[in-house]
């Protein structure tokens, strides 16, 4: 296997709609994190246009529309274009290439088996008519991570069997071709909570089509009225009563966003999180006491993101200009990869003086 010299990140998002705070839990404050330990040599971040359009090929204004208001989320975050690349996946045409090459490595019965993918086709209602390009986007994820030469790429729990498919390939196209390709480890949040965050009714995934999330873009009392209105235990009737704070969404958020120093400024009583649940759970606290709480924690988060955004909406010609300067960076290092990976294939046909050389005198030139 070939070996990165540099730590190397890539990761990133579909623009199909504006960002979640499961988005940001799962995988944006972490990238940020990321990005400030200094750990890493580079760090992609990629808005996946062409792999929304493998289901949205039928609504292209929908992907375009939402390129915006991801790379807003993204800033808005804390990502930083001078320390992490932003780009668009159709910008970097060589992407595509590399999937097409990559097909060659990866049989229809290997995809079919893919948990992720069947889970995605079931979703979509696409059993008896898969779009192609759906059907073969782990090829496709495969070329963003390893055209960068990609080391880490923090994802989701539900995304380890691409990571795991996308190995595969690295390990398949060195194997026929030589050590070229990095073969990558996926990095998923520690915090469980933050692993897979729960719409505000209870449904166990937030998701845009069920309109269940809290937005980064929604304003404070937006936050705070699907706050109030949350699911919870509902069995937790009276004040009284005892209540369950396993799998209570109200509790799972806490676990993703509250720290012992909210206690100390907003709810005093209780010492951390485990005095909480431990009062809630033997009866006697409130769900809207609760709910406050988790109010004041989520409000003291987001506003600084809030603010972020705020600003970048003043000058949306500059968000597009980093984008097409990390896009341009992006394409230049992934042109590189795609060089090497053609020159081991033997199709670097132009490039090799020994080749024409050799056929020259083969022909008595």
């Amino acid at each position: 296997m070939a070996e990165s010299k540099k730590k190397i990140i890539l990761t990133g998002d579909r623009p199909t709609g504006k960002l979640h705070v499961g988005h940001y839990v799962g995988s944006l404050r972490q990238r940020v994190e990321l990005q400030e330990s200094g750990k890493f040599d580079e760090i992609y971040i990629m808005i996946a246009d062409a792999q929304a359009l493998t289901d949205n090929a039928d609504n292209p204004e929908k992907v375009r529309q939402n390129i915006i208001e991801v790379a807003l989320d993204y800033l808005s975050c804390g990502l930083d274009p001078a320390k992490s690349t932003l780009f668009i996946q159709s910008q970097v045409p060589e992407l595509t290439e590399m999937s097409f090459y990559y097909m060659n490595l990866v049989t229809v019965s290997r995809l079919q088996r893919n948990p992720t993918v069947k889970n995605e086709i079931k979703l979509r209602n696409f059993e008896t008519s898969i779009p192609v390009g759906f059907f073969t986007y782990p090829i496709s994820q495969a070329a963003d991570i390893t055209a960068f030469k990609a080391d880490t790429v923090p994802v989701g729990e539900d995304q380890l069997p691409m990571i795991e498919q996308t190995r595969e390939i690295v390990r398949s196209f060195n194997n026929v071709y030589g050590d070229v390709l990095v073969e990558p480890e996926a990095l998923i949040p520690s915090n469980e909570a933050c692993r897979r965050l729960p719409g505000i009714d209870g449904n166990a995934k937030m998701s845009k089509s069920l309109g269940n999330c809290i937005y980064l873009s929604d304003s404070p009392e937006d936050v705070r009225k699907k706050i109030m209105s949350m699911f919870t235990d509902p069995n937790h009737i009276r004040v009284q009563d005892p209540g369950n704070v396993e799998g209570n969404p109200v509790f799972v958020y806490l676990d993703a966003f509250c720290k012992d120093e909210h206690f100390a400024k907003y709810l005093p009583e209780y010492q951390n999180l485990d005095e909480l649940k431990a009062h809630y759970t033997r009866g006697g606290l409130g769900d809207v006491k609760v709910k406050k709480f988790l109010n004041q924690v989520m409000q003291e988060e987001l506003e600084p993101i809030r603010a972020r955004r705020r600003e970048y909406e003043k000058n949306i010609p500059k968000v597009y200009r980093i984008l097409q300067e990390g896009s341009i960076r992006a394409e230049k290092t992934a042109a590189k990869t795609l060089a090497e990976m053609k020159a081991a294939m033997k199709i670097n046909y132009f490039d090799d003086a020994e080749l024409i050389q050799s056929q020259a005198e083969k022909y008595g030139v």
